[in-house]
């Protein structure tokens, strides 16, 4: 099953990667994204692990990243639909 970032998770990984640069250093920024982009590509492997969140939208389900991250997606048919990755305690309500 092939994973897809969806515009908001591209925005939201850019705003992740320009706040870790700024506090921790653009090396520190671009491992960091890469490990998210690691679990977001792991998906595809084992979809439906996550927690349920009909709360945030039909079929949302949330994985947690490293403690400090929470990736909300959909099993879509054919694939894996990353909706929003919420970094640091970001508000996480629906709907997505």
């Amino acid at each position: 099953m092939r994973v897809e970032l969806s515009r908001l998770a591209l925005a939201d990984l850019e705003r992740i990667g320009d706040w870790v640069a700024a506090n921790a250093g653009a090396d520190v920024a671009l491992a960091y994204l890469d490990r998210i982009e690691q679990a977001c590509a792991g998906l595809a492997d084992f979809p439906h692990r996550g927690t349920t969140r009909d709360d945030l939208g039909p079929s949302v389900r949330t994985i947690s990243f490293e403690g400090r991250a929470t990736i909300a997606y959909r099993v879509e048919a054919d694939a894996v639909l990353i909706l929003g990755i919420f970094h640091a305690g970001r508000l996480l309500a629906g709907p997505l």
